[in-house]
């Protein structure tokens, strides 16, 4: 039996084989059962279903376009990928590409697939084949597919491991920054986004070498000083100015963004996460932290750090509160720079119970976390309530990308805590992860929210405000304080979105400018359906 299908809804389902995702699933039933036992008042019931702020007021359009939708069930696929959806807040580049397009770049730099169908670099030795053969032979491209992505994934590999060992296999094949953006965002396009927050790794040859060099210090601020030492930190940042250069020059001829005919990829906006790899030595942590939020405020490409890897990783476990420390003291020495973690991505059975209880809290708390990635884990922090009630009234949003969770940790439907974010008034933002690894994409993520907890069109609508509201993108909103709560109600100076004041207003605010498009792309959008 395949182990990825999809549904008669066109959203995949994963098929669970092996023993470890067995014990997880066991795991994830009693953490749903908690779940429920520990929502608020009232929440028990129809948990799936639970949102916040109460279903608002549709207008008359909304209303209509949720009603052909319902009466067009067989026209959904096309409906949520023409809807507009704003941002994609949780996107890593290489796992986000298509996984044909980085076999054709693999064949393209003349690379060969060894036995463990793993792209290595040329000349292709005894027992390997050059990539370009999968671009004619369909069976050798299918079984790289398979290898490189979750199509398919073996029945005695978890979706765990397989999912974290494709970025090993494809690696070799995404040397070219620039032509992987105009594949990714060439799809956000498609997908009708208009802004894409991705993650990189800048100067990571360069940073491994200083943090060799510097080796490790418990004293944060001596440690931070010898890399200062000489300019060397200062000349990652340029190594890293010029790496975003080189990739802006190759997307834009690879989008034709400068000719008649420009790709719909250039018309998104696109800012770069610096990644750090928290399963290195510290010295490398430390020093890729540090590159990253002084790189943020000397560059507006870049807007942010995050922690990568598996969190469930031996070095993320042993280090995880020596990070959130890092992250507290480099936040002081670059307060302008902005900091969104992989934090909560684990689930019982993945881990010891003492590593659930706390992730989501210290890096919100003590990492400086003004977004949280997955946060799957939340029931089991302990004071769950009182730190979601906190993100809530910080407006500390999670980016949450369904499918991924499903197939990586075999968390989705009322095991998730996406219904209990929404309860607590949490902001929430879907995003696809590894979409080029997960064989999705956003609208598919948008679809997943709707079929599975209930949402309406008008809900979905308000999630992709909350994409573009919770972005790193400067300015100030379009929308007053608090949407999520409070709704999305229009600042003073846009009461008339198609007011002078308001062109004005949106002319000097970035982000308000983008949220403002995208409702004129929701008046568009939902005039298709209201005539």
């Amino acid at each position: 039996m395949r182990a990825a299908l999809r549904d008669h809804a066109g959203v995949i389902s994963v098929h669970h084989n092996s023993s470890r995702t067995r014990r997880l699933l066991t795991a994830a039933g009693l953490a749903a059962a908690a779940l429920a036992a520990s929502l608020p008042a009232g929440a028990q019931a129809g948990a799936a279903a639970a949102s916040v702020p109460p279903p608002r007021t549709s207008t008359p359009a909304e209303a209509r376009t949720a009603a052909w939708l319902d009466a067009h069930p067989k026209e959904a696929a096309r409906f949520y990928r023409d809807m507009p959806k704003g941002g994609d807040l949780h996107n890593h580049l290489s796992g986000a590409v298509r996984t044909e397009y980085l076999i054709q770049l693999a064949a393209e730099d003349g690379l060969c697939i060894d036995a463990t169908t793993t792209a290595v670099a040329p000349p292709c030795a005894a027992g390997t084949r050059p990539a370009a053969d999968a671009l004619t032979d369909a069976a050798f491209r299918q079984r790289i597919v398979r290898a490189w992505s979750m199509q398919d994934f073996p029945q005695n590999e978890s979706g765990h491991d397989h999912f974290f060992a494709t970025f090993g296999k494809f690696g070799a094949a995404t040397s070219h920054r620039g032509k992987m953006l105009a594949d990714v965002a060439g799809t956000a396009a498609a997908q009708n986004q208009s802004y894409l927050e991705t993650m990189v790794s800048p100067a990571s040859d360069g940073a491994k070498q200083l943090a060799a060099d510097v080796g490790w210090d418990a004293d944060l601020a001596a440690l931070h000083r010898k890399l200062l030492a000489g300019g060397r930190l200062d000349q990652l940042v340029a190594t890293a100015k010029q790496e975003a250069d080189t990739a802006d020059a190759e997307f834009r001829d690879t989008a034709r963004c400068a000719t008649g005919n420009p790709g719909p990829a250039c018309r998104i906006t696109v800012r770069w996460i610096s990644q750090v790899s928290r399963n290195s030595a510290p010295e490398r942590v430390f020093t890729q932290i540090a590159l990253g939020l002084r790189l943020a405020e000397r560059d507006q490409r870049f807007v942010a750090v995050n922690l990568v890897q598996p969190e469930d990783g031996e070095i993320s476990l042993r280090d995880y509160r020596l990070h959130m420390r890092m992250l507290d003291y480099l936040h002081g020495l670059y307060p302008a720079a902005h900091i969104t973690l992989h934090a909560g991505e684990l689930v019982p059975g993945l881990v010891k119970p003492e590593d659930l209880t706390f992730h989501i809290d210290d890096a919100v708390r003590t990492g400086r976390a003004e977004r949280i990635g997955h946060g799957v884990d939340l029931v089991h922090e302990n004071g769950w309530q009182r730190l979601a009630r906190d993100m809530a009234r910080r407006q500390i949003a999670v980016e949450v990308p369904l499918t991924s969770n499903a197939q990586i940790l075999q968390v989705e439907g009322d095991e998730h805590p996406f219904p209990v974010y929404r309860k607590y008034g949490v902001p929430v933002v879907l995003s696809t992860d590894d979409p080029g690894v997960s064989r999705g994409d956003i609208g598919q993520e948008y679809r997943r929210a709707a079929r599975t907890y209930g949402l309406g069109y008008p809900e979905l609508k308000d999630l992709a405000r909350a994409s573009l509201e919770y972005s790193f993108l400067p300015g100030r909103s379009l929308w007053r304080s608090d949407p999520v709560r409070q709704g999305f109600r229009p600042v003073e100076e846009c009461r008339a979105l198609d007011s002078a004041r308001c062109a004005r207003f949106t002319a000097r605010n970035p982000k308000a400018r983008l949220e403002l498009l995208q409702e004129r792309s929701f008046r568009t959008f939902e005039a298709r359906y209201t005539g």
